[in-house]
């Protein structure tokens, strides 16, 4: 199996792992812990994993890579992050896998779709519109009625999301010549 293909899955996993634990975590300063936690600021590697993978390899490659971060990623989780007698833990974990496959499987169709625009079109797009899908299943999964502020804190999450996946355009530029296919 092409290293290439192993390197992306795991590193999709580390980002789900360590997004599922920094999403507890609120940015307790400049009045932010309302709106913003720490996971909005890893999650979006995923998005630029899976587009280069999509750009080098295909959508089929890209979805495998995806459904092993997955299971890698959420299988750590429930090991080390989740505390099943806290039921937000469990619903962090069951939000965290709905909203993850969800958006990455829709990132993948829609950046094949617009693969042929410019250079910037797939990855910005597919990013904006899964970090979108992402974020409102996994806070609406995740925090619906339990007091916390789910809404804002969503809010929030999206705006650095869509920052971080302007940001990330540099990187998938600077990779694209150079990630083949061995």
């Amino acid at each position: 199996m092409n290293k290439l293909f192993l390197l992306f899955s795991l590193i999709m996993g580390v980002v789900v792992l360590a997004s599922n634990y920094l999403v507890q975590f609120p940015i307790k300063y400049y009045g932010l812990e309302e709106i913003l936690t720490y996971g909005a600021f890893s999650y979006p590697i995923a998005f630029l994993i899976t587009d280069l993978a999509n750009r080098s390899y295909g959508k089929l490659i890209a979805r495998q890579i995806v459904y092993i971060g997955f299971i890698i990623g959420i299988s750590f989780t429930l090991l080390f992050s989740t505390n099943f007698a806290d039921l937000i833990s469990i619903r962090i974990a069951i939000g965290s896998g709905t909203a993850f496959l969800v958006a990455q499987l829709i990132d993948v169709q829609i950046f094949d779709k617009l693969r042929k625009n410019k250079w910037f079109v797939a990855p910005l797009t597919s990013s904006i519109i899964g970090s979108t899908v992402d974020t409102f299943l996994f806070f609406s999964i995740s925090f619906y009625a339990t007091g916390i502020p789910w809404v804002t804190l969503s809010l929030g999450d999206l705006a650095v999301k869509i920052f971080v996946a302007l940001v990330m355009l540099i990187p998938f530029r600077l990779l694209l010549g150079t990630l083949k296919p061995a």
